[in-house]
């Protein structure tokens, strides 16, 4: 839809005399559309005209009594003095005067009040113009010439105008689950059954906070904002369209099939993940928050704090793995001579999955406070939600081909297309085989 749409009245009645627009016509704001015959509000203006000069007579009539009895005031308040009159004589002209001057006070009124009908005639008058409020395109029209509008009891609507159709907008209704997601200023891609084959842009606007209840299912409306440059869109177009809620670039993907897949035979959950994959967890999650970094353009003292963090959090990943790398050789010699003191294999650093995501959340926020702190306020949204990601990203269980055989492990699952997984952390490498599938061997002919 349009971004503004209005719905052209009249305030006043009559039989519209012309109706100067039609469907589809470019209008611009103050042009006339439409004339109700005005005759009628001409006469009522000729009328308060003729009153407000009755009025003002008045006044001047008024006026000149007053300046006669202040006149006539002031010889008998001298007479009065030299006793050439009685005293009641000088009441009766002070009294007559004060009455005079209270027909000017009315006499004023009297003209402001039949300057206000003069007014209203003349608004009146005036509205029997019916001009466009808004530069737009006429989408409906509702009357033809000759034809009687009352505005008495409702304004009726004439015409529908959108506004500038070179920009629009989506209201999309989005369900209660997905919009703890949305935010503004995210991109959305869209297209319209008239042009099935174009992918259309826009941008979140607003999220309103007015849920539609419907069959108890919650929705929200969010506003997308289009540009439409050629005004190939259309009002009333039904829009089918996708939010990018996350973008991540140059990362390791694998098909969800792969997510889906567990062979006939496999039991149990994947082993817990021991220090030496910690360790490795955290080089790779070192190296994940280097690509933020790096597409945040970053000034020189803002990539010298970063680099101090990361180098921090590199160093101490590599005192977990060596000190793992050793323990498990402990282990190994305990196992070599029958010892049963060593630890249990994936022990060492295991433990609740949750526990695990908030304690590496605390360390990364500890590690990066200096760094966090010479962002603007933008950049610390964006580098929040992306830390945020890396420390509460999923474990999955997938099953990569070794030699012939599925050999299952553990990885953190990221961002998600719907088709494709990013993969965060130790577990897998670019070119790795992985299992999205099986299928019943068949014998050859």
């Amino acid at each position: 839809s349009a971004t503004a749409t209005v719905d052209v009245g009249t305030q006043v009645s009559g039989i519209l005399q012309s109706v100067d627009v039609d469907y589809n016509d470019a209008v611009e704001k103050d042009q006339v559309i439409a004339r109700i015959d005005p005759s009628t509000y001409q006469a009522r203006l000729a009328q308060a005209s003729a009153s407000l000069a009755s009025a003002r007579a008045g006044l001047n009539e008024a006026q000149a009594s007053a300046r006669n009895a202040e006149a006539d005031y002031k010889r008998k308040a001298e007479l009065v003095k030299r006793q050439l009159i009685s005293r009641t004589d000088a009441d009766l002209a002070l009294a007559a005067r004060d009455q005079a001057r209270a027909r000017i006070v009315s006499a004023n009124a009297q003209v402001k009040q039949q300057q206000a009908t003069v007014d209203s005639a003349r608004l009146d008058l005036e509205k029997t113009v019916i001009r466009s409020p808004v530069d737009g395109v006429v989408l409906s029209r509702a009357v033809e010439p000759g034809q009687t509008v009352a505005a008495s009891l409702q304004t009726p609507v004439l015409f529908k105008i959108a506004g500038d159709l070179r920009q629009m907008e989506i209201v999309l209704a989005i369900d209660e689950a997905d919009i703890g997601q949305v935010r503004n200023g995210q991109s959305v891609k869209f297209s319209v059954d008239a042009f099935p084959d174009r992918n259309f842009r826009g941008r979140v606007k607003q999220i309103r906070l007015a849920a539609t209840n419907t069959s108890n299912v919650i929705t929200y409306p969010v506003v997308v904002e289009v540009g439409n440059a050629d005004q190939t869109l259309l009002p009333g177009m039904t829009a089918n369209a996708e939010i990018e809620i996350s973008n991540r670039e140059n990362v390791l993907s694998i098909a969800n099939a792969a997510l889906r897949f567990k062979p006939s035979d496999a039991t149990g959950e994947p082993a817990a993940a021991g220090a030496g994959a910690q360790a490795r967890n955290g080089l790779m999650i070192s190296e994940s928050l280097t690509k933020v970094a790096d597409g945040m353009k970053l000034d020189a003292s803002q990539r010298a704090a970063f680099d101090t963090a990361v180098s921090a959090m590199r160093e101490r990943a590599e005192k977990m793995r060596k000190a793992a790398e050793a323990r498990t050789e402990g282990q190994s010699q305990n196992r070599t001579f029958g010892g049963m003191g060593g630890q249990r294999p994936g022990g060492g650093g295991g433990g609740n999955g949750s526990d695990g995501a908030r304690r590496m959340a605390e360390r990364m926020k500890q590690s990066f406070g200096p760094f966090r702190d010479t962002l603007s306020p933008e950049q610390q949204k964006i580098w929040d939600a992306e830390l945020a990601t890396l420390a509460t990203a999923k474990r999955a269980p997938v099953y990569k081909l070794v030699d012939g055989k599925p050999e299952q492990v553990t990885v953190r699952i990221g961002a998600t297309d719907g088709t494709r997984t990013e993969i965060i952390g130790e577990g897998l490498a670019e070119g790795d085989l992985v299992i999205v599938g099986s299928a019943r061997p068949t014998d050859k002919p």
